[in-house]
């Protein structure tokens, strides 16, 4: 989305003298500003002008920031609440593995469509500024009704609650890159992005070791147990869905405001969708959609049903189980930027993306097949995850035409959404009937698959010269080499160019006068045989 950054548009403003001021307290002044001018150099009067509440100054730009990062806080902190309550929640509810894992799937159905529709409904329907409060209230709306349905202890409507969740949860995500690259540019927004990764996978860290002693305090406090203990639970857990809410009518109005203010376009997401685009996706593509959904599908499925995992092998206590089930996310807030960094400075995405797999598969089979402390594995899978995350989407760019990149990522996400509705079934399912040694040795196989698939890509860019494990320097090198040859092209093109239409018919007296000067004789200095032809033409009509 870095393609889309666009500086504040400033147009002619003109106030008279006896206009007060408006509530931004912009004093009676003439703008005429360029794109190119700072917005901090924007001159206000009053508490408009202070660092705090000038659109343009650091302070104020720190406050959104702040904004955005929470604004998918709610959303991470109750997607893995089942995570954090899988022991409780199967107990108190009197589900199956199956029926817990649904709870995922029902997130994830509606999500294979969205991910198309999402940008559009942000653009073309609701705006951004709207439309990230509508989707932030489907995130409460969802978890609120999840809560009830678990405080009535109906199974189907705690899915309806999660189906809700899940179409606001995705688009809401979608709508905090907008705001991103809106307020945000060059360096700027490599640091933003990474940040707000940093503080979902917070949101996710924080609900794993704080969920649990929730629900206990809650029975020991309101004198609950069964599925009203677990409703009222969830119910203070769709507070952080409310802050979240809070804070996406905040950044509409703080948005709102800085365009009246700069004169600035609303935000855009910039995604588009063009499914005819497909029939122009090669191979390569295909193989990373095929590395997507094999490598996550051995990663959220995993982390959802961790915790019983944890304490059936290793004997662990609930609280033990928690914290070692989200020290993935914990290593990804940290080791994602980081990483990101690394593969941008050296390149190489795809023996990254390899070497990920390779390590995953390796942190699985310690979990598997050995006793050894699953601090270990867990650590080891959090800084694969981070790193693969960091190798591959940044490779659809090398693969997929600028213009198509909307399409692209939709489809990867569809797929992705498409696979981990139905895996997670598939998982629960196992679990039910064969046990966890089945389950692990199932996600063994589709990260087989997704090694399989990473190979034939490296293969296939070796082949056909696609150039996607270059190194970073060489890259760069490319890159120049191009510009210079497209440089070079449209020099010789503009030498060639001739500054009249070809095609137009000539006249006699163009003929004769262009054979006056090729056979020597002299035209006076200000005469120009394509201009003269064109004066006298209008003069006779």
């Amino acid at each position: 989305m870095t393609d889309n950054e666009r500086s504040p548009l400033l147009g002619d403003r003109s106030q008279s003298s006896d206009q007060t001021n408006d509530d931004n307290g912009m004093s009676p002044k003439q703008y005429n500003l360029s794109r190119s001018i700072d917005p901090s150099s924007i001159a206000l009067t009053g508490c408009a002008n202070t660092a705090c509440c000038h659109p343009g100054k650091w302070l104020h730009r720190f406050v959104i920031l702040f904004l955005m990062c929470f604004l998918g806080f709610g959303s991470y902190f109750c997607y893995d609440n089942p995570a954090a309550l899988q022991d409780d929640m199967k107990k108190d509810l009197r589900i199956t593995t199956s029926q817990f894992m649904s709870f995922y799937s029902w997130y994830s159905w509606p999500n294979v469509i969205l991910c198309f529709f999402g940008g559009f409904l942000l653009d073309s329907v609701f705006g951004i500024r709207l439309g990230t409060i509508i989707f932030a209230s489907c995130v409460m709306l969802g978890q609120l009704v999840f809560a009830l349905g678990a405080y009535l202890d109906a199974l189907w409507l705690m899915q309806a609650g999660r189906f809700i969740f899940g179409t606001g949860g995705e688009s809401l995500a979608v709508a905090q890159n907008a705001y991103a690259v809106n307020w945000f540019k060059g360096k700027e927004l490599n640091m933003v992005f990474g940040l707000q990764l940093s503080f979902a996978r917070v949101g996710s860290t924080v609900n794993m070791n704080v969920m649990g002693p929730v629900y206990d305090i809650v029975g020991n406090f309101f004198d609950k147990d069964g599925y009203q203990q677990l409703g009222i639970a969830l119910f203070f857990a769709s507070f952080t869905c409310f802050l979240s809410l809070c804070c996406a009518s905040m950044l509409g109005y703080f948005d709102r405001r800085a365009k009246r203010i700069l004169r600035t376009d609303e935000s855009k997401t910039g995604e588009v969708i063009h499914l005819t685009d497909v029939k122009d996706f090669g191979l390569a593509f295909w193989m990373l959609c095929i590395i997507c959904v094999a490598f996550y599908v051995s990663i959220f499925p995993f982390i959802s049903l961790g915790v019983v995992f944890f304490e059936s092998k290793y004997d662990f206590t609930k609280s033990q189980a928690t914290a070692v089930n989200g020290i993935v996310y914990i290593i990804s807030a940290v080791a994602s930027p980081l990483l990101g960094f690394m593969v941008d400075r050296l390149g190489r995405n795809i023996s990254f993306v390899i070497i990920g797999i390779i390590v995953t598969i390796a942190a699985h089979a310690t979990l598997a097949f050995t006793f050894l402390n699953p601090f270990v594995g867990m650590s080891i899978m959090g800084v694969s995850y981070s790193l693969l995350a960091s190798a591959l989407w940044p490779t659809v760019a090398y693969v997929v035409a600028e213009h198509q990149l909307g399409t692209a990522y939709g489809i990867m996400q569809a797929i992705q959404n498409l696979g981990l509705a139905v895996i997670s079934l598939v998982c629960g399912n196992l679990v039910d009937n064969h046990g966890y040694l089945i389950l692990e040795v199932f996600f063994l196989a589709w990260l087989c698959v997704a090694l399989v698939a990473a190979v034939i890509l490296y293969l296939i860019d070796s082949a056909r010269g696609l150039n996607l494990n270059l190194s970073a320097r060489r890259r760069y090198e490319l890159e120049e080499e191009i510009e210079r040859e497209e440089k070079m092209k449209e020099e010789r093109l503009g030498e060639l160019r001739v500054p009249v239409d070809l095609l137009r018919p000539r006249s006699v007296f163009h003929f004769r006068n262009r054979y006056l000067s090729k056979v020597g004789v002299k035209l006076p200095e200000h005469y120009n045989v394509y201009t003269s032809a064109l004066v006298r033409r209008s003069l006779l009509q």
